[in-house]
């Protein structure tokens, strides 16, 4: 066989997913480990949902849904738009990989920041389009960089808020502010994966940019199922936009791109606002136990606007990394990321949060940090 590759996918580096817990311990002869690495809910998922799974279970043998009549018209109802304004992904990820397929061609422009989500640049790479990355500015999207960056040929730009893996979020004055002096041919796409997460008093209602404005960019919000509701394993995210925006994300989605278990899932706890509620709780209370403790530790923890945060351990984040993973705690390194001495860990449970920071003691002495 002689294939014939694309240049655009040849260049392509696949997406790095971090290591479930069962393939750490087999690899590394280890057990009862806990992970703090991906960001996940530690309460699990939604109780509702797995009722409302259990009771679909049998009806498995049927196709899913393919408009998700039931999940669209809850979501719209929960945030106040209209049913034709929200479309469903496997995951919000497929909502980006549904723009860029929409609006982006061979040689148009997008822009994103690094660090940030991998696969807005990858999803551009498939297309033929050209990537423009925007270093962050103190932790924080630079937004009059990617301001004028911004041209004729710019399709889409992309704002993870709060970003990952940092945490910061964009004040709203700066938003819009952004968003009033670029061309109305741009598509903003506001990834909101954590803004659940978020103080309420700094959210923006990106519900209100979604109508389309004579003289202003358009807006999208993205949303998942994954992170305060528990779901990560389903895969199941929506993205939020004008109708003639949602219309041509129609014309790209594949036919029951959402599973019957995800749509019942979903739907149930969107209903859980007790689960959700102390979702809420206990990451708050859970975050400023581990800051604090990172900082007794001689460690810098850095302010988070989401379920995990970074912390700068003094050395190498890898070394770090590997010594706490062999004691059964599994964090993410941030050396790929651009910062060599940082770990990123999301918020656990109490009991996990504990030994979390037992370990981060005995490592960082193991490794000569502290």
């Amino acid at each position: 066989m002689k294939l014939s590759i694309p240049d655009t996918i040849a260049a392509i580096t696949p997406y790095p997913p971090g290591k479930p817990i069962e393939e750490l311990e087999r690899e590394y002869g280890i057990s009862n480990s806990i992970k703090l690495a991906s960001n996940e809910n530690p309460l699990g998922p939604s109780p509702l949902a797995i009722g409302a799974i259990s009771k679909a279970l049998k009806n498995l043998h049927r196709y899913p849904d393919g408009s998700g009549h039931y999940l669209v018209r809850a979501i719209a109802e929960h945030y106040g738009v209209e049913p034709e304004q929200v479309v469903l992904g496997n995951g919000s990820n497929e909502i980006i990989e549904f723009l860029v397929k929409a609006f982006v061609e061979p040689g148009d422009d997008v822009i994103t920041s690094h660090p940030s989500f991998l696969m807005y640049q990858k999803f551009v790479q498939i297309r033929g389009g050209v990537n423009h990355v925007v270093a962050l500015s103190n932790m924080s999207h630079d937004l009059a960089a990617i301001s004028d960056r911004a041209g004729e040929r710019t399709k889409l730009i992309f704002l993870d808020n709060p970003n990952n893996p940092t945490g910061s979020y964009l004040p709203r004055h700066r938003l819009l502010d952004f968003l009033d002096r670029l061309p109305e041919h741009i598509l903003v796409v506001l990834d909101e994966a954590y803004v659940d997460f978020m103080d309420e008093t700094l959210r923006i209602d990106t519900t209100s940019l979604l109508p389309p404005r004579s003289g202003r960019c358009g807006v999208v919000s993205l949303r998942t199922f994954s992170k305060a509701y528990g779901l990560a394993g389903l895969r199941v995210g929506f993205g939020l936009m004008a109708p003639e925006v949602a219309a041509c994300l129609h014309k790209v989605r594949q036919p029951f791109n959402v599973n019957q278990l995800a749509l019942v899932g979903a739907s149930a706890a969107l209903q859980d606002q007790f689960f959700y509620q102390e979702t809420l709780r206990i990451t708050e209370e859970g975050k400023k136990t581990l800051m604090a403790g990172v900082e007794r530790l001689g460690c810098r923890s850095f302010p988070s606007q989401t379920n995990f945060f970074l912390i700068d351990v003094g050395g190498d984040a890898t070394t770090l990394y590997e010594a706490m993973l062999r004691q059964g705690v599994i964090v993410r390194s941030m050396k790929a990321y651009g910062y060599p001495n940082y770990i990123r860990i999301n918020v656990g449970t109490a009991a996990e949060n504990g030994r979390f920071l037992e370990t981060l003691q005995s490592c960082l002495a193991e490794c000569g940090y502290a």
